[in-house]
Formats: C-alpha cells, sequence, structure tokens
C-alpha cells in the first residue's frame, strides 16, 4: 500500500497559491520526506487560474495529480474550488475560501459569476 499523499492547491493569480505549495514542500522537505512539486500559472499575474500539486511520501516518483486522486484540495478561490473538485479522492478533505474574485469575462459583462454554491458538491466524485 502507497503512503503517498496528495494536495493541490488552486486559486487565483496573486493570492499566494504558489507561495503555500512551496512552503508545504519546504516543511515536508524538513521532516525527511520525499517531495514533488508541480506548478502551472499561466495567466495567473493577469488574475488567472493558478494551482499546484504537492506530492509527498516515503518514495514519489511524479508530482502529477490525477483526477480522483487528491487527498486535499486547497482553494484560494470558490469558482477555482468547483473548477478543480473532480480531483479529490471521494474521501478527500477540500478547504475553500468563498472569497469571489471575478474573472476577466465576469468583469468585462460576458457572463455573470455562478451563484450556485451547490455547485462545487455537484462536482465532487461519489
Amino acid at each position: 500500500m502507497s503512503d503517498i499523499k496528495s494536495v493541490l492547491f488552486v486559486g487565483v493569480g496573486g493570492q499566494g497559491t504558489i507561495l503555500a505549495s512551496k512552503i508545504l514542500t519546504i516543511g515536508l522537505i524538513g521532516h525527511g520526506y520525499d517531495v514533488k512539486m508541480s506548478e502551472v500559472h499561466g495567466m495567473s499575474q493577469r488574475g488567472g487560474s493558478v494551482s499546484t500539486q504537492v506530492r509527498f511520501g516515503s518514495q514519489v516518483y511524479s508530482p502529477i495529480i490525477g483526477e480522483g486522486s487528491a487527498d486535499v484540495l486547497v482553494s484560494f478561490e470558490e469558482m477555482e474550488a468547483a473548477r478543480y473538485a473532480r480531483f479529490l479522492k471521494k474521501d478527500g478533505k477540500m478547504v475553500v475560501n468563498t472569497t469571489q474574485i471575478p474573472s476577466l469575462p465576469v468583469l468585462s459583462g460576458d457572463c455573470p459569476y455562478p451563484q450556485d454554491r451547490g455547485r462545487i458538491e455537484e462536482t465532487r466524485p461519489r
């Protein structure tokens, strides 16, 4: 049985998503874990989506977290929680900051910010 744990951090550029994952990574390495981290921050400087994946255990070969395999999902923004909820395990834990940061299409009036808070639960694996 694998002792590998996976933590997915998601948010919007400028919220500290990457910093939080780096702090966790440094702490885990300091406690003797093998840690792999991956980050995606394409348009993050413009308020776009940011995700970081941290996997740790006695021996980790890849930083990639597949759908339905994250032990913990930490979301710094509500819509990002809904976007990434499918990556959480059935028995995984989700921590969500309910602050809403409108994206550029919302700010420009092209589309409304989704208001259905049940959306996060609907996207989680059952």
